[in-house]
């Protein structure tokens, strides 16, 4: 009787050692998708800088900075005096507004109203251009920014007043930067 035991046991045993087999995919995609999407915003990049190059050489009245983080700039009013840039956590206080890049007024300081950001703290309902462009300036400017569409409102645009993938300009003047007490 232990014989059998045993015997069946070894049976079961030499049974169930398989080879895991791999299981194949139900759907399996090309990653065309992807490759598209990524020629199509190489395309769009090309057009927008194309565009942007052409408005700095009609407008030689302006002295264009490129930005490292991928739009222009110029200065309407410079600060002469070695004053500190926001940093991470200070309160500033700035207006702006968004037009078109022929000056059509999108969104006017009015509509926008006197903004009160704390810097990269606040999940306030600012374009990326914006957050990065409030980071280069100093108190008491202003200053003109040439946003690529991926900087400003992208691929959504903007409610019933700008269509996707359209840039924009946008003068912003800041008023007051705040450095914050935390309490820990």
């Amino acid at each position: 009787m232990r014989n059998i035991l045993v015997l069946i046991a070894l049976l079961l045993a030499l049974s169930s050692c398989q080879h895991p087999n791999a299981r194949r995919p139900i759907q399996s995609t090309s990653g065309s998708f992807i490759n598209q999407s990524v020629e199509r915003n190489k395309k769009l990049f090309e057009e927008e800088t194309s565009l942007f190059r052409e408005m700095m050489l009609a407008n030689p009245e302006h002295d264009y900075i490129a930005s490292k983080n991928g739009f222009w700039y110029y200065y309407n009013v410079k600060d002469s005096l070695a004053s500190p840039q926001p940093k991470y956590g200070n309160r500033v206080t700035f207006k702006y507004n968004i037009t078109d890049l022929n000056d059509n007024v999108i969104l006017s300081e009015d509509e926008l109203g006197l903004q009160d950001y704390i810097v990269d703290k606040t999940n306030q309902d600012l374009i990326s251009g914006i957050r990065d462009g409030i980071k280069l300036m100093k108190e008491g400017e202003s200053i003109t920014f040439l946003f690529p569409s991926y900087k400003a409102y992208g691929y959504y645009g903007l409610q019933d007043k700008l269509g996707p993938n359209i840039p924009i300009q946008s003068t912003i003047t800041l008023i007051a930067i705040k450095q914050i007490q935390e309490n820990y």
